[in-house]
């Protein structure tokens, strides 16, 4: 009896520790698969918002920083408004917009 207590107390210790270290290994398992950290948005290159095409700073006040971001598509972009209410209307027809946004980029990376 003393001899099978010896053995059933190493397997059961054993069984625990196997159980543990798969525990932690399935851990750091999962942390390897986080996303690394968002970059930096693209900076808006316009002064007016891309909906209305009124200048910032007028009535509506300050304008309304929005970032865009597609993953399917790699955009990762600042969107400037100069109210709430050009926030739907951009998400309505976000490629029509965001094809505004990058000829404008380009334009001013041709000055």
């Amino acid at each position: 009896m003393k001899s099978f207590n010896r053995i059933s107390r190493r397997i059961i210790g054993a069984v625990v520790l196997a159980a543990a270290f798969a525990a932690v290994s399935f851990s750091v398992r999962a942390d390897d698969t986080t996303p690394p950290a968002a970059a930096k948005p693209v900076p808006y290159p316009l002064k007016t918002c891309i909906v209305s095409g009124e200048k910032f700073g007028g009535d509506m006040g300050d304008p309304i920083v929005f970032i865009y971001q597609d993953k399917t598509k790699g955009i990762n972009q600042e969107v400037k408004f100069c109210c709430p209410m050009c926030k739907p209307k951009f998400l309505a027809d976000q490629d029509k917009y965001m094809k505004s946004i990058k000829d404008a980029e380009a334009k001013a990376g041709k000055n």
